[in-house]
Parts: structure tokens; sequence; C-alpha cells
């Protein structure tokens, strides 16, 4: 029983167990912080170049406005003028060949025009070039 606030004195075996719970708390820390500081072994992806962001973006467009038959805004949409220019002409084109061949070979067609438009495109100056930029 304890009187007036004053404990019992610790036992050897209290200090042996607070020893080995600090030098476990320690242990962990210095794992954590060692993990912190060592560089990173992956390296960060690249950028995804102009002309694959531009075919995806017309790809998906392309197959939005050929399921609903109806265009938005081109800066509604994300595109520039010429992307969007490359859009209406892919459309085009899925639209015909969905009645030919069905909507597979449409897809198939959107994919490649959307790639092939926005390759031509970037390779001559893409959005930083022209009025609308």
């Amino acid at each position: 029983m304890t009187t007036g606030g004053a404990g019992r004195a610790g036992t050897a075996r209290d200090g042996a167990d607070r020893a080995a719970a600090a030098a476990g708390v320690a242990a962990v820390l210095t794992g954590l912080l060692a993990g912190c500081a060592a560089p990173a072994s992956r390296t960060s992806p690249s950028p995804t170049p102009p002309e694959a962001l531009c075919t995806r973006l017309v790809a998906h467009w392309a197959r939005e406005v050929l399921g609903s038959g109806t265009y938005g805004d081109y800066q509604s949409m994300g595109l520039s003028d010429g992307q969007y220019e490359i859009l209406r002409s892919v459309v085009d084109e899925a639209r015909a060949e969905r009645k030919r061949r069905g909507a597979d070979a449409a897809d198939a067609l959107i994919r490649r025009e959307a790639r092939t438009g926005c390759a031509a495109w970037y390779r001559s100056g893409g959005p930083g070039t022209g009025a609308w930029r």
C-alpha cells in the first residue's frame, strides 16, 4: 500500500523492461528514418507525349459523340481547335464505318485515325501554332 503519493521503488526487472522498450522504440525509429533518407529506387514515370494525350482525348470524345450523336463545345471537352477538327473528321469516318462494318470496326477506326491525326498535327506544330493555339 502506498501513502502520501509515494510509490514503491522500481525493481531491477522494471529497469530492464524499460530499457528493452526504449531499445525497441529506437530500433523502429531508426528503421523509419533510414527508409525516409534512402534514395528512391524507382524512377518517376516519364511524361506522356502530347500526341498520346491528344489521341486519348480525341478517341474518348469520338466514342462519346458517336454514341450520342451530338457534339459539345470544344473547350468544354478540353480540346484545342486543332484537336476538335481531328475529332470531327474521325467521327465522320467512324459513322460511315459503323454503317458499313459495325461498331467494332468503327472503334478500331477511331483508335487508328485519332492516333494518325494527332501525330500529324503535332508533327506540324500542334497547339502552339495558329490563331487558336
